[in-house]
């Protein structure tokens, strides 16, 4: 493991979303513990900005997505914030309010095609838009404490744009019965549904997600990207269109300097060495 000391500060942190970097793995937090991390349009925003950055830059090789303090990784909306204007706010607030409420979209979007891995780290509640802020990441893990939840009708909403990483995370009937009743779902029940990667106990939790974002980052990048890609691409595709797609991926991967490397390794019985960033002073090896 990487010594706490190597956790360096990045570039754009603010108070209520703080972003650090300890060797490739990108922590993105949010910071609003007394709100159980509830988001604003401007946090929402800082995690659009972070992924762009991360997109691009070769020393990100895994985003961690969390939420400050023991209670919450994210409690969705912060409905104090973020609540309509009403009818004297004028025509243009109301389309204002509409194209921001779009962001938590563009988000999930952006989250999908950052060609990066992505982990949730759930310690508590992850309700509404923060549940499917977690079910948006690649992987989840959570402690035994986490609780999961898509309550907006008990406030007269629904949770549409949620609709879609929870479909993409569970069978969709167990989906709407989450969204019709409101019911919370805790840690347990999340493992047998299958939309958490990992339930471990609570005090486990960090050394669990460090661990699993230190194997991701092990593996060869590129290739990584191209079929992380290709699972995204195929989701909703029939089968023989997505069995096209993925046909000419693999003679595309197969092509690499990394897919060179691997069958190498194999064929020397010998681990293979990625080739990784020039500033992140190591190289990265297979198991």
């Amino acid at each position: 493991m990487i010594p706490p000391d190597a956790v360096q500060p990045i570039s754009g942190s603010t108070s209520e979303l703080v972003a650090s970097q300890q060797g490739s793995v990108l922590t993105l937090t949010i910071n609003r513990p007394e709100r159980r991390n509830a988001m604003t349009w401007e946090i929402i925003s800082g995690l659009r900005q972070h992924l762009a950055r991360a997109k691009v830059d070769p020393g990100v090789r895994v985003v961690v997505l969390a939420g400050s303090g023991d209670k919450a990784f994210c409690a969705g909306a912060d409905l104090s914030g973020m609540a309509p204007h009403d009818a004297g706010g004028g025509t243009d607030a109301f389309f204002d309010q509409h194209a921001a409420r779009g962001w938590l979209a563009a988000l999930f979007e952006e989250m999908w095609h950052l060609g990066k891995p992505t982990i949730a780290r759930v310690q508590g509640w992850a309700m509404a838009g923060g549940f499917g802020l977690a079910l948006a990441c690649d992987l989840v893990i959570a402690s035994e404490e986490a609780r999961f939840g898509a309550p907006e009708l008990n406030v007269g909403l629904w949770p549409f744009m949620v609709t879609v990483p929870m479909m993409r995370s569970m069978p969709p009937k167990k989906a709407l019965e989450m969204m019709l009743t409101s019911r919370v779902v805790g840690a347990a029940e999340a493992d047998r549904i299958g939309f958490v990667t990992r339930v471990v106990p609570h005090a486990q939790l960090d050394g669990a997600v460090a661990e699993l974002a230190a194997t991701l980052a092990s593996k060869p990048p590129g290739v990584m990207r191209l079929g992380r890609e290709s699972f995204y691409a195929v989701w909703d595709s029939a089968a023989s269109e997505a069995l096209a797609h993925l046909h000419a991926m693999l003679t595309v991967t197969s092509q690499t300097a990394e897919a060179s490397e691997g069958i190498s390794a194999f064929m020397e019985k010998r681990p293979p060495v990625w080739q990784v960033p020039p500033d992140s002073g190591t190289e990265s090896t297979g198991p």
